[in-house]
């Protein structure tokens, strides 16, 4: 599975920097897994970008008004998307600090929300990326999600 992972603006904090580089090297075992930042702006401009930039391939859009997932949801839910000859890419979209807009939501496939919380994004691209990987190390046996 390729998946790419579009992001409004670079991290800032080192901690975060810290934790996006340990785990896109340790999702470079299962996974092909790609990281773009876009520029930041306003919602509406992010959001057209992010459609742009994902175009013919299945979007995700991390968003606290989605649906909750368990760590096994996604699991399920990447077995499913590999058995599916038409799915080759994930896209996971990552707004601005304002968002996603709606038509952006109603684009995407599916709505995510990694926590009912409201998660800086950048704090959100880390926690995502640590799921891929625990959802990964579970798909191949191992002791990591202990």
């Amino acid at each position: 599975m390729h998946w790419r992972v579009f992001a409004a603006g670079k991290p800032a904090l080192t901690y975060e920097k810290s934790g996006i580089e340990e785990y896109l090297k340790r999702l470079k075992r299962g996974s092909k897994v790609e990281l773009f930042y876009l520029k930041t702006g306003d919602s509406q401009s992010v959001s057209s970008n992010l459609l742009d930039r994902s175009k013919d391939t299945l979007r995700i859009a991390l968003d606290e008004r989605g649906q909750a997932w368990s760590t096994e949801d996604l699991v399920e839910r990447i077995n499913t998307w590999e058995m599916n000859p038409g799915i080759k890419t994930i896209s996971l979209l990552i707004g601005a600090s304002d968002g996603h807009t709606k038509d952006l939501r109603s684009q995407a496939d599916e709505v995510w929300a990694l926590s009912p919380l409201t998660l800086q994004h950048e704090l959100a691209l880390v926690v995502l990326l640590e799921q891929l990987y625990r959802a990964y190390t579970i798909k191949r046996g191992e002791p990591y999600h202990r």
